[in-house]
């Protein structure tokens, strides 16, 4: 496949002192315009400092530095120290997400001054918080200068797909959802382009008259267009505003995130079949060898999954109480294991409701408590069940946290760690 080193995708250039060069022209229509060209340098290095020999780094650093020419520097060490940090984005709404969830679990960031960039979590005494760029993040999390951190699947598959010295600790975190896609023109020669194999099979693409796509995601898009059989592409990159390089000829289509393709429709681009290339939303990312060599930072993670997870879970559902007819407590719990909807997440637990007789006699119960947990989407009809059976004076109220014995991710991280989660399990987040 064809790609941008200039001209061959695939190609690697040695690095410049800047990263400019002459560019053979492309005809388009009438007119001759130089060919933009795309570099693809180190992902942790700017191309102009000497890197990695410019190619995309999708392996460790360690392994990055043993292949590289002789004469590039060693790998980076980042310099010793006691604290544990976490990154996360400073700017976006990205950043107002992971700062909301973070709320929602209880764990309030403190920053005095607004300009700094470092925090602290009160209730994760030792923990410091570092807030930087999105790409920065996953940049340091690489150099193992912060130890864990909240960004996108989108930024960390763009920039270190394949290494294994990070390891994805929760990744559903339930903010930022997006998808990453093409967006093709409605009009002209795309008109009737509808999906991804009529793209590529456009006569249009030649060596001369590469496709054009502009895309922040240089990195997701080689890799998508080799797996899909394109011949003749080249990458270009913008600073924002990706929807209005078609419609400027300086592009034939975008690779960029779409949310609702509300801004795409509206500079008359469209998504094609097979063109949804990832899903993207925020995760939490933790360097291998912090986890392993760091004390205490295996205990913050645990923490942290269970927030984050014992919160996700009970957002999707309401806790609804009701009083309810019967002869035992057995019998009305038998009734509700019944209906459909009613079963709540393990079975109901139902008490005694107590009231007074007439003339003030003694306290009496003559109803039973119900209690069941509903998916928020499923509650009308299940108050409208429970109405059904006799129930009455049906109380709903949102919850907090739903926490399980142990979260599954957390089982699943120990695993892939090769550790003993049961250390872990002393009830206080901190190891036995």
């Amino acid at each position: 496949m064809q790609t941008t080193l200039g001209r061959q995708l695939g190609k690697v250039a040695p690095p410049r002192s800047r990263v400019q060069s002459a560019a053979p022209t492309v005809a388009r229509g009438n007119a001759v315009r130089p060919r933009q060209l795309v570099v693809f340098g180190s992902l942790t290095r700017r191309p102009e400092d000497g890197g990695f020999g410019g190619k995309p780094l999708l392996n460790s650093m360690e392994d990055e530095v043993a292949n590289a020419p002789a004469g590039t520097p060693k790998a980076y060490k980042p310099p010793p120290r006691d604290t544990l940090r976490m990154g996360l984005p400073s700017k976006g709404r990205m950043a107002e997400d992971t700062m909301q969830l973070l709320k929602d679990c209880a764990l309030s960031v403190y920053k005095p001054n607004p300009r700094q960039y470092v925090a602290k979590i009160p209730q994760i005494p030792g923990l410091e918080v570092w807030f930087q760029r999105a790409s920065d993040v996953v940049r340091k999390l690489r150099t193992g200068d912060v130890d864990l951190g909240i960004v996108g699947t989108d930024m960390f598959t763009e920039l270190t797909d394949g290494d294994p010295d990070l390891v994805v600790c929760h990744e559903a975190l339930g903010f930022g959802q997006c998808h990453l896609a093409l967006g093709v023109p409605m009009t002209g020669k795309f008109a009737n382009v509808t999906s991804l194999a009529q793209l590529r099979d456009m006569p249009d693409w030649t060596p001369d008259t590469p496709l054009r796509v502009v895309t922040g995601y240089h990195n997701i898009a080689r890799r998508f267009f080799a797996k899909h059989g394109f011949q003749h592409v080249v990458l270009l990159s913008a600073d924002g505003a990706l929807e209005a390089a078609p419609a400027m000829g300086s592009a034939d289509i975008i690779l960029d995130l779409v949310s609702t393709g509300v801004t795409l429709r509206e500079n008359n681009l469209r998504e094609i079949e097979g063109g949804n290339i990832l899903e993207s939303q925020g995760i939490l990312v933790a360097n291998r060898r912090s986890l392993m060599e760091r004390p205490g930072l295996l205990q913050i993670v645990h923490e942290l999954i269970e927030r984050f997870d014992g919160h996700l879970k009970a957002e999707s559902f309401y806790s609804v109480i009701a009083n309810m007819r019967g002869e035992s407590p057995e019998a009305v719990a038998d009734l509700l294991l019944q209906a459909p909807g009613l079963q709540g997440l393990q079975g109901p637990t139902v008490c005694n409701v107590y009231n007074r007789g007439p003339n003030d006699s003694a306290a009496a119960h003559h109803f039973y408590a119900a209690t069941i947990c509903v998916r928020k989407k499923q509650l009308y009809g299940a108050v409208k069940a429970l109405q059904k059976l006799g129930g009455s004076g049906v109380l709903v109220q949102p919850m907090t946290y739903i926490f399980d014995e142990e979260p599954e991710r957390w089982v699943k991280l120990c695993e892939t760690l090769g550790v003993d989660p049961a250390q872990f399990s002393n009830g206080n987040g901190s190891s036995k």
